[in-house]
């Protein structure tokens, strides 16, 4: 499990998006077992809402490209560190890209294929096109019978930076 560090935080620092002095900055020191030492930093605006979050190794890992096949409901308790460099792909069914409004986060998989499941709900509730609606509502049943270890999904990660892994004994180096 994660151990609990002390947080740093700064408040009432300007916002880069919207000017005003209603930006927090918060870091954290945490030690996750067979990974090591991170940083988790954040931003976080209370007037236009901006977010923005990485996690950063203290010491430096090398570029990895890792893959896990979930199988059953106990994967779901795997522990992820996702920097905000780091690709994800979940077999055919889409992914999660880098970008500059990626973040980073330690979570597991569970938290990750909830995070998939969202895009994929929103798509099924908003799409102008009937096809891609269609498709969503595909998606977000596939990935509910995988969180119920009802089917298998092959998860690859890539993070050019070393920042990220997925912590278990499954994970296989690519």
């Amino acid at each position: 499990m994660v151990e609990k560090d002390e947080m740093n935080v700064l408040e009432g620092e300007t916002c880069a998006f919207c000017n005003k002095k209603t930006l927090t900055l918060s870091e954290v020191e945490r030690d996750i077992p067979f990974f090591g030492k991170v940083f988790i930093f954040s931003m976080d605006c209370n007037n236009c809402n901006y977010h923005k979050a990485d996690v950063e190794a203290v010491d430096k890992h090398p570029p990895s490209k890792q893959a896990i096949e979930v199988d059953s409901e106990e994967d779901m308790k795997i522990r992820v560190i996702k920097s905000s460099k780091a690709t994800i792909k979940f077999g055919r069914l889409g992914g999660i890209e880098p970008g500059s409004s990626s973040n980073g986060y330690v979570t597991n998989i569970e938290g990750l294929l909830n995070r998939m499941k969202k895009q994929a709900e929103n798509i099924r509730d908003e799409a102008d096109d009937k096809s891609d609606r269609k498709k969503a509502k595909n998606v977000v049943k596939k990935l509910t019978r995988i969180m119920w270890g009802q089917e298998k999904l092959k998860i690859t990660m890539e993070d050019p930076e070393g920042n990220s892994a997925i912590i278990s004994d499954k994970t296989v180096k690519l």
